[in-house]
């Protein structure tokens, strides 16, 4: 990525108003640079998306709508907005975007609202098997809203059973069906999902948060055209700001919006929407989508060598920046492993596996790509996280390597 020295000269701003903070941020940003950062939903946003989160946009109250606005002075962040949407439309090929969610969790709950209501069946991977907490958790809205059937998948392959998907549609004649995973390393079948979804005269609901970005860099197949609704995060391997984003038809176009705003979300953040509006530019362009093809080759790579140093891989692979795997084989549980690998400056996730009861790593290579590793630092990488886990005495060793390696790759030079 282009690199200016807006992260070094908005922190000495900070430094000179709240030293206090600016510590932490310093710390943070030397954190970043000196770690490996493996968590599959983590990125790191160009120079430009960090300038327009920090524009005058943040000053500006705009609740409503583009033209339809409940305070003056919106003439300028409307030109923003639409701008965002337009760009996303056509980056997604969708015939309406909102571009307004806060987060991933905020789209999802707006795509409830707009085609649910409480009480309804909803049929969601659940989540022993890789589900979102709004596909169902009892701590979560969705759980205690909405009446949750989770489907799974085979415990052998890890793969999605569209069978039992299709006998649990017709046996709960679901209101919606929800595609989509927090740690499904394989493309979805959405046009199997839309057959059952119609056969049942079911909603679909794409949860994309994950794959949205390789949608983008076309190396993942679209929701779009099955989905009556796709919620997704601007984060992610889409590398913009943490936020949330919808696309629909133009027959459900007022009722997403309306489902935003006023019924879940006030005021949109503009600064946010600026910063999405400038990730979708970039992702539009050549860069993004050798971008893209990068992240899977590395993701591939990466899961073949810890499938080599005796790690269990989920699904025997990945289609997608995200792997799966179990560290048992190596004399460690998931928790466990992930403790070790943070000791050893390597930073990634725990996740349920397919398996009743166990517990994995969840990891992703878009933030090591983004540095711009390639393969010959994935087999590296791979070498190191089994180290780390085969001796925990080697922590402080594996943890120079990393970050040797992490420094050879700044995000921000």
């Amino acid at each position: 990525m282009s690199v200016t020295p807006t992260v070094r000269s908005e922190t000495d701003v900070v430094a000179r108003q709240d030293p206090e903070l600016a510590e932490i941020l310093l710390a943070e940003r030397r954190r970043q640079a000196t770690t490996l950062q493996l968590t599959a939903a983590e990125n790191f946003t160009s120079p430009a998306v960090l300038a327009a989160l920090g524009s005058p946009l943040a000053n500006k109250y705009a609740e409503g709508y583009p033209g339809a606005r409940h305070h003056g002075g919106c003439e300028l962040v409307d030109l923003a907005e639409r701008l965002a949407v337009d760009r996303a439309k056509a980056l997604f090929g969708a015939a309406h975007a909102n571009v307004q969610a806060h987060s991933g969790s905020s789209a999802v709950l707006a795509a409830y609202a707009a085609l649910l209501r409480p009480g309804d069946t909803v049929l969601a991977l659940g989540l022993p098997h890789g589900g979102h907490l709004t596909h169902g958790s009892p701590a979560n809205f969705s759980g205690r809203w909405f009446d949750f059937v989770g489907y799974g998948v085979d415990p052998e392959t890890g793969l999605v059973d569209h069978g039992q998907v299709r006998a649990l549609a017709r046996a709960h004649r679901p209101k919606a069906i929800v595609c989509g995973s927090i740690s499904y390393p394989r493309h979805l079948d959405y046009a199997a999902f839309r057959e059952i979804a119609d056969e049942v005269g079911a909603c679909l609901i794409a949860d994309a948060a994950h794959p949205i970005g390789l949608v983008a860099g076309g190396v993942a197949p679209s929701p779009v055209p099955y989905a009556d609704i796709v919620c997704a995060t601007t984060h992610k391997v889409l590398r913009g700001p943490r936020g949330g984003l919808l696309l629909c038809g133009s027959e459900l176009a007022e009722r997403v919006d309306r489902a935003v705003f006023p019924f879940t979300q006030g005021g949109a953040q503009m600064h946010t929407i600026a910063a999405k509006a400038v990730a979708f530019g970039e992702a539009a362009t050549p860069a993004f989508a050798g971008y893209a093809r990068q992240v899977v080759a590395n993701a591939r790579v990466l899961a073949g060598r810890l499938a080599a140093e005796g790690l269990v891989v989920v699904t025997g692979g990945t289609d997608t920046h995200l792997i799966t795997a179990d560290p048992a084989p190596l004399g460690v549980d998931g928790r466990t492993a992930r403790a070790r690998l943070a000791a050893a400056g390597m930073v990634l996730d725990c996740c349920a596996l397919p398996h009743a009861g166990a517990r994995g790593l969840r990891l992703g290579t878009a933030a090591l790509t983004t540095q711009g590793m390639r393969e010959g630092e994935m087999r590296t990488v791979a070498g190191l996280l089994a180290r780390a886990l085969t001796d925990g005495t080697r922590a402080a060793r594996v943890r120079a390597e990393a970050s040797e390696l992490a420094a050879a790759f700044p995000p921000y030079p």
